[in-house]
């Protein structure tokens, strides 16, 4: 190529005659086979002398059909024209162009091609070379079909926007927008600025705790931190500042455009509700403060809240990590414990002392009983249960600082709601302590005259000391061996 020769020029090689000399036409006809999808010889009068196709498709399309037929006949009809003028443009070297045209196929679509063409030789032979368009076609296709869905799914999410931001603006409680890392409000609908006094656009920017009163400022700041790591947080009793009315929050968390946000609804409590509203909150304090485990379960016996003394028992650190969890995740020997447990409830809608062990996230176990009442929560029953830690046989009575044991009514109640097999077992480790400790005080603490007396050789009255927390269990450190 000659630098700054013009358009023309460089459409041809400078110095084809003396750098091509060496091709023969074995190696012109390789050559124009392997670098255009289809190339063919047409004579002057536009017959197809011989063809070449890269391609298998337009291999078993074409094939050898096609020699001694004119080209404008292997065409679509709408594009004969193209061909007369791609045969009668080719004497004009200077002014080659491309032209598209479609070969009808017997199954499916027509096939596109881009055909180019030029005469040579002093016969009036003309080469054509064209470039198959079916991938170009396909990939419009898609671009088109990728179009057309984009812009249906703009249609939906503009007009879901639409129904939103009317029901936003006509909803009848206030729903407030919040900055989920400054607590600001982003927006207000015109209930929020009704229920505030104040109109939408000055709402915009304030503190979210500062709209409440003193007194109800920290339940708001705990509020919004539950609401950025739960899923939802329900009926949280608050007073606001401007009138000192209650108002209960509901708050969800979401994301948009990458910034976290807060959407918060507050409900107005009238004079007659607010009464029993302040009611139900100081019931829901005392409930989360007493000491004794409570857990509410739905009817799958997956766990909907829990109060704090629940939380210790099972070595969690927050309700967001057992709520939606199987209550046998902590609670219930392996086996039917559970079973029984929800099998009465569901008969009888109450049960009574269900002594059960509780399993702590650390591994530890701890003797529980349970009471536990249903009730009917929308469709479905929910059940709610006071689990109260006893020790070792902590539901025993005790005379002189030793467990008596059951007596035959009480272990009758138990049956139906605790297996036959824990009944026993439990009675059959209650029997062989009050023996152990018997036999023990009996011989003044000679664990060896205590074994005896028992019939229990050493190494067994050792492991019975140790299963039952008598001692150490170790002759060796231990009790007298007299």
């Amino acid at each position: 190529m000659v630098e700054g020769a013009s358009s023309a020029s460089l459409a041809r090689f400078a110095a084809a005659g003396e750098l091509l000399r060496g091709l023969d036409p074995e190696d012109i006809g390789h050559l124009l086979a392997s670098t255009a999808d289809v190339a063919l010889v047409v004579d002057s009068a536009g017959v197809i002398l011989d063809a070449a196709f890269s391609d298998a498709d337009l291999t078993r399309l074409a094939g050898p059909e096609w020699i001694g037929k004119r080209l404008i006949d292997t065409v679509t009809d709408e594009t004969r024209p193209k061909i007369e003028d791609l045969i009668r443009d080719s004497a004009q070297q200077a002014s080659l162009r491309w032209r598209q045209v479609n070969h009808p196929a017997s199954r499916g679509s027509d096939v596109p091609v881009r055909y180019r063409a030029v005469r040579y030789g002093q016969d009036g032979r003309i080469l054509v070379v064209g470039r198959d368009l079916r991938p170009m076609a396909a990939l419009q296709q898609r671009l088109v079909e990728s179009q057309q869905e984009m812009e249906r799914e703009y249609t939906r999410i503009r007009n879901a926007e639409k129904r939103y931001r009317l029901l936003f603006q006509l909803a009848s409680e206030a729903v407030l927008i919040l900055d989920s890392n400054t607590a600001r409000i982003v927006e207000a609908n015109p209930a929020a600025a009704i229920l505030f006094g104040a109109e939408p656009k000055k709402l915009v920017g304030r503190d979210f705790e500062a709209l409440f009163a003193e007194s109800s400022r920290q339940t708001a700041a705990s509020f919004l931190a539950a609401t950025r790591i739960a899923p939802r947080v329900d009926r949280v009793h608050a007073q606001l500042a401007l009138d000192n009315s209650g108002v209960l929050l509901t708050g969800s968390s979401y994301r948009q455009d990458g910034a976290p946000l807060l959407v918060v609804l507050l409900s107005r409590l009238g004079e007659s509700s607010l009464g029993a509203s302040v009611d139900d909150a100081n019931i829901l304090r005392l409930v989360e403060a007493i000491p004794e485990a409570f857990v509410v379960v739905a009817a799958d016996r997956r766990i909907m809240t829990a109060n704090a003394a629940f939380l210790d028992l099972v070595q969690a650190t927050t309700a967001i990590q057992v709520r939606g969890e199987p209550i046998e995740r902590w609670i219930g020997r392996p086996g039917v414990d559970v079973d029984v447990l929800f099998s009465n409830l569901r008969a009888h809608a109450n049960v009574r002392f269900f002594s059960t062990v509780a399993r702590g996230e650390l591994g530890t176990a701890e003797d529980v009983e349970i009471v536990a009442v249903s009730a009917l929560g929308g469709t479905a029953p929910v059940f709610g249960m006071t689990i109260r830690a006893t020790g070792w046989r902590g539901g025993r009575e005790r005379l002189g600082g030793r467990e008596l044991p059951r007596t035959v009514e009480q272990f009758t109640e138990l049956v139906g709601r605790v297996p036959m097999k824990n009944l026993v077992r439990e009675t059959t480790d209650l029997i062989e302590r009050l023996c152990i400790e018997a036999a023990l005080e009996l011989t003044r603490e000679n664990r060896a005259s205590a074994a005896e007396m028992l019939g229990l050789s050493r190494q067994a009255f050792y492991v019975k000391l140790r299963r039952y927390g008598l001692g150490d269990g170790d002759s060796d450190n231990g009790g007298s061996e007299r």
